[in-house]
C-alpha cells in the first residue's frame, strides 16, 4: 500500500532482558559463514543466533506449528547472511539468514521436536530468462528414506523495476524472491524425526534456497455440518479441479442465503475462475489443508478466485462467515487496479476464521463503509500486495490472532481515504518480511488499537509501526486524519526499519509522518513496547509534524544508527524509555532543533544528548551485536538499567546550518503525493508541486523564531529528466504569519540540472520567523515545483 513517490515529470516495552522476554532457545553460536562441503558430515549451519519473532510469549498470533530456520538446521549446504541489503537473497530471509544448496545430495535436515504430519516451507530458486518463473523439485526424506518428491516454484516471485513492478528480467530491482508450499507426510511422524529437503537433481533449477520448515499436527477433516448444503453432492462442484466450480458454488452460496442454511465445501481442490459473492450466509470448508479454492480466468487475467462481499455501492453485504478453508490463488504480477485479492468488497458484521489465504494480490482488501467485521486465526501467505488492508470508511473491525508473511506491500494497513476509520483494532497478530512498506501501518484513523502484536524483518521503504497522514484521502477536512487517541501498546519490533530507496536513507522501526498535514490534535501513547536490533533508527519522525506522542515503558535494544532520527518538528513525551547498543555515539539525530519538543519523565536512559547529531550525512547502519540486541540478565528487572538522564535543558541549542530542513510547512496546494513536507525533508529527489495551472501558488516555511535570513537557497531535483526552466517568483517575510512584508520582489530564477538545479536569491537580513515563496509563473511546468528550500542567516 506504499508505493515510492513518482519519478520526476519528463521536461520537468516491556522493561525485561530479551532472554527472558523472547526465549530465543538458539542453537549455533558461531558467527562466520561458512561452506560446508557436499558430502561432509551432517553439521549445523555456522548462523548468527538471531531472535525468532514466534518466541514472544504473550505477544503475536498463536500459530499451530513449530517454526524452525534453515540456517540452525543440519545442512551440507552453504549459508548465505546475515545481510540485510534490499535486493541480496538472504536480506528477505527470515532472521536475514538461509542455506543455499546447489549441488545433487545437498540437504538441510530438521529434527522434529512435536509430532507433526504436515510441513510448509519456504524456499527460493532463480527467476528464468524470460521473467515467468521456473518449475522444479525437492525430495522429502524421512530418517534418510525417500518419501516424496514436492514441487517447488519461483513463478509467484521474482519482481523487477520500479512500482507496481514488473516481470522483466532485464529491468532493474530484482525482489521478491521466496514463496512457500505445503505438503503432508501421510502419517504422523513422531518427536526426534529426522525431516530432509534434498536435491535430487539439479536440470530444473541450479539452486534451491531453503528458509525455514513449519512442521504442525493438522487434524482430520470437518465433517458437514448437519443440515448444511454441500457444494459438490447437491450442486455438482468438481473437487478434482479439472472442471470450473465456479457457477456451482456461487448457486450453492446464493441457495444457503435464500434457505437460511450453511454451506459446506468438502476435501477438494476446486477451479474458481471469478469471484463467489457472498451475503448473509456462511461458507465454510473441512480445514485449509484440505478445502481449496483456486483459478484464474484463462484469458479474462483481472478476474481469479476470491471470496467477496458486495460493493457499498451495491448495498454491501452483512452477517457473513467464511472459516476452514484455504483461497490459494495464482497471481504472478502486480497490477493494482485488478480486483484479484482472496477476500474483497464490503463484509458488516462478518467474521473470517481459520482462513489460509496465499498467492492472491492481497489476502483481504476490504472496501467500506462498512461496520463489524473480524478476521481472526488466519494465514496470509505470498501475496503481491497488502495482507490485509481496511480501506475506506471501515469501522469498530478487528484483525487478530492471524499470522502474515511475505506480503509483497503493508502487512496490516489501514487507509482511511476519504471517509473516516474508526475504532478498528490490530491485536494478536504477527507480521514477518513485508516485502514493501510497513509490518503494520494506519494512514489517518480515529481511535485505532495496534496491541500485542509482534513485527519482524521489514524490507524496504518502510518500517514495522507506521501511523501517519499519509496518502490520497487522508486529511482532516473530511475527518480522515489521524484523530483521537491512538494506541499502540505491548507490541515488540525485531530487525524492522530498513532502507528506502527513493529517499536514500533508513526509515524507522516506529514511525509517524504528517505529510499531507501535521498530526495535531490526537494522543499517541507507544507503551510496554520492545524495539530489538532495528536495522536503522528506533523511533522515526519525517514529514510535516507529528505531535501528541507519548512513549513509556519503551525498551529499546539495538539501532542501526539512531535511538530517535529527527527530521521534521513535533512534541513528545519519553517516560521510562530505556536505550542500549545504539550504533550511534550520539543517539539522537536532529536537525530540526528546537522544532521537536521533548518532555522527559523519570526513568530514561541511553537515548537522549544534548546537543543531538546534525551531521547532514547519514550513516551506514551497524548491526549490533552481530544480530542479537545485548542487554537484561537473568529473571525479569522491572528497573530499567543506569542512571536516567542528567538534567539539562529540554530543547537543543539553535542550529546555524540550514534553518529551514524539518520545520513545518504549509503550501497553497499541492497534488498527488508531491507534499509541501518535501520541500524541508532534506532528500533533493523529493519534491512539492502545486496545483496545476492555479497560479499564484505559495509555500510558507515557520523558522520556529524570528531569524535574520540572508540567504535562500532553492532547489530542484538534480536528474537530467529535469529540463532547465524559470519560475517567477517572490519572497516574503513574516513575524506572526499575519502580516507579510516583501524581501524579495518578484523576479524570474532559472533552475538547470547541468549546475545542480539550484538558484540562491539573496535577502536583506530581516527579521523573520515565517518565509513566504509565492510563485507566478515555471516555464517548465504550469505549476510551483521545489525539492528544497533551504534558509541560511549568512
Amino acid at each position: 500500500m506504499t508505493p515510492p513517490p513518482p519519478p520526476p515529470r519528463p521536461g520537468r516495552i516491556l522493561r525485561r532482558s530479551l532472554s527472558a522476554s523472547l526465549a530465543l532457545a538458539l542453537t549455533a553460536l558461531a558467527a562466520a559463514t561458512t561452506l560446508v562441503v557436499t558430502g561432509a558430515p551432517p553439521a549445523a549451519a555456522a548462523a548468527v543466533p538471531a531472535p525468532s519473532p514466534l518466541n514472544v510469549p504473550g505477544r503475536g498470533a498463536t500459530v499451530p506449528f513449530k517454526e524452525q530456520e534453515a540456517e540452525y538446521a543440519a545442512t551440507n549446504g552453504t549459508l548465505i547472511g546475515p545481510n540485510r541489503l534490499y535486493g541480496s537473497l538472504p536480506s528477505e530471509a527470515s532472521g536475514r539468514q538461509a542455506v543455499t544448496l546447489d549441488a545433487v545430495g545437498e540437504y538441510v535436515e530438521f529434527t522434529l521436536t512435536a509430532p507433526a504430519n504436515a510441513m510448509t516451507f519456504r524456499y527460493s530458486l532463480p527467476d528464468n530468462a524470460a521473467g515467468t518463473g521456473r518449475d522444479a523439485s525437492i525430495d522429502v526424506r524421512v530418517n534418510g528414506a525417500q518419501l516424496k518428491s514436492v514441487p517447488v516454484t519461483s513463478k509467484y516471485g521474482w519482481y523487477y523495476g520500479g512500482y507496481p513492478f514488473n516481470n522483466n528480467p532485464g529491468d532493474t530491482n530484482p525482489h521478491h524472491f521466496y514463496d512457500e508450499t505445503r505438503t503432508m507426510f501421510g502419517s504422523t511422524l513422531a518427536a526426534g524425526t529426522k525431516v530432509r529437503l534434498q536435491v535430487s537433481f539439479t536440470a530444473q533449477s541450479p539452486t534451491f534456497t531453503i528458509d525455514l520448515a513449519d512442521f504442525e499436527q493438522v487434524a482430520a477433516p470437518i465433517g458437514k455440518p448437519s443440515g448444511a448444503l454441500d457444494v459438490v453432492s447437491d450442486f455438482g462442484a468438481d473437487p478434482t479441479g479439472a472442471a470450473d466450480s465456479t457457477a456451482k458454488i456461487q448457486a450453492a452460496v446464493d441457495a444457503g442465503r435464500t434457505q437460511g442454511r450453511e454451506v459446506y465445501i468438502p476435501q477438494g481442490t476446486f477451479k474458481v475462475q471469478d469471484h463467489i459473492i457472498v451475503d448473509k450466509v456462511t461458507l465454510r470448508g473441512a480445514g485449509p489443508w484440505y478445502s481449496v479454492l483456486t483459478g484464474r480466468h484463462l484469458t479474462e487475467r483481472h478476474k481469479a478466485v476470491g471470496v467477496y462481499g458486495k460493493y457499498a455501492s451495491q448495498g454491501g453485504s452483512s452477517n457473513v462467515t467464511l472459516r476452514d478453508f484455504a483461497i490459494i490463488g495464482d497471481i504472478r504480477e502486480r497490477i493494482d487496479d485488478d480486483q484479484v485479492n482472496a477476500i474483497g468488497g464490503s463484509l458488516s458484521d462478518s467474521v473470517v476464521d481459520n482462513l489460509w489465504l496465499q498467492h492472491t494480490k492481497c489476502g483481504a482488501w476490504l472496501t467500506g463503509p462498512m461496520n463489524n467485521f473480524t478476521m481472526k486465526n488466519t494465514r496470509i501467505l505470498d501475496q503481491t500486495a497488502d495482507g490485509v488492508n481496511f480501506h475506506y470508511g471501515v469501522t469498530n473491525s478487528t484483525v487478530t490472532n492471524t499470522f502474515v508473511r511475505n506480503s509483497g506491500d503493508d502487512g496490516l494497513a489501514m487507509w482511511a481515504e476519504n471517509i473516516p476509520n474508526v475504532n478498528n483494532k490490530f491485536t494478536f497478530n504477527t507480521v514477518i518480511l513485508p516485502i514493501l512498506a510497513n509490518n503494520i501501518v494506519t494512514y489517518g484513523g480515529k481511535d485505532i488499537t495496534i496491541s500485542d502484536n509482534v513485527m519482524a524483518d521489514s524490507i524496504t521503504n518502510g518500517g514495522g509501526l507506521h501511523i501517519a497522514n499519509r496518502y490520497p484521502g487522508v486529511n482532516s477536512g473530511r475527518g480522515t486524519a489521524v484523530s483521537g487517541t491512538h494506541t499502540a501498546a505491548r507490541n515488540t519490533l525485531i530487525r524492522t526499519g530498513n532502507n528506502d530507496y527513493n529517499w536514500k536513507f533508513g526509515v524507522g522501526a516506529v514511525w509517524f509522518s504528517g505529510l499531507n498535514e501535521p498530526i495535531q490534535g490526537a494522543t499517541i501513547n507507544v507503551t510496554d513496547t520492545e524495539i530489538l536490533d532495528s536495522s536503522y533508527a528506533a523511533i522515526h519522525l519525517i514529514e510535516g509534524a507529528s505531535n501528541g506522542l507519548n512513549f513509556n515503558r519503551v525498551k529499546i535494544d539495538g539501532a542501526g544508527t539512531y535511538a530517535l532520527q529527527i527530521q521534521s518538528p513535533g512534541r513528545a513525551t519519553f517516560t521510562d524509555v530505556v536505550a542500549t547498543n545504539i550504533a550511534q555515539s550520539n543517539p539522537i539525530h536532529n536537525c530540526v532543533g528546537a522544532g521537536f519538543q521533548i518532555t522527559r519523565g523519570s526513568g530514561n536512559s541511553g537515548w537522549y544528548a544534548d546537543p543531538p547529531a546534525c551531521t547532514g550525512v547519514w550513516p551506514d547502519p551497524v548491526w549490533t551485536n552481530g544480530g542479537v540486541p545485548g542487554g537484561g540478565g537473568p529473571g525479569d528487572p522491572t528497573d530499567p538499567p543506569g542512571p536516567t538522564d542528567p538534567p539539562g535543558p529540554t530543547d537543543p541549542p539553535e542550529e546555524t546550518g540550514n534553518l529551514a530542513q524539518g520545520r513545518a510547512v504549509t503550501a497553497s496546494s499541492h497534488v498527488d503525493v508531491y507534499g509541501a513536507g518535501n520541500a524541508v525533508d532534506g532528500n533533493p529527489n523529493s519534491y512539492w508541486e502545486s496545483r496545476n495551472n492555479a497560479f499564484p501558488q505559495s509555500l510558507t516555511v515557520d523558522l520556529g523564531s524570528a531569524k535574520a535570513v540572508k540567504r535562500v537557497v532553492l532547489k530542484l531535483p538534480p536528474q537530467a529528466a529535469w529540463a532547465t526552466r524559470t519560475q517567477t517568483l517572490s519572497v516574503l517575510g513574516s513575524t506572526d504569519n499575519s502580516t507579510y512584508n516583501t524581501l524579495k520582489a518578484s523576479a524570474g530564477h532559472t533552475f538547470n540540472p547541468s549546475s545542480g538545479n539550484t538558484a540562491t536569491v539573496t535577502l536583506p537580513g530581516t527579521s523573520a520567523r515565517y518565509l513566504r515563496l509565492t510563485f507566478t509563473g515555471n516555464t517548465g511546468w504550469p505549476a510551483a515545483q521545489l525539492s528544497e528550500v533551504e534558509a541560511y542567516t549568512s
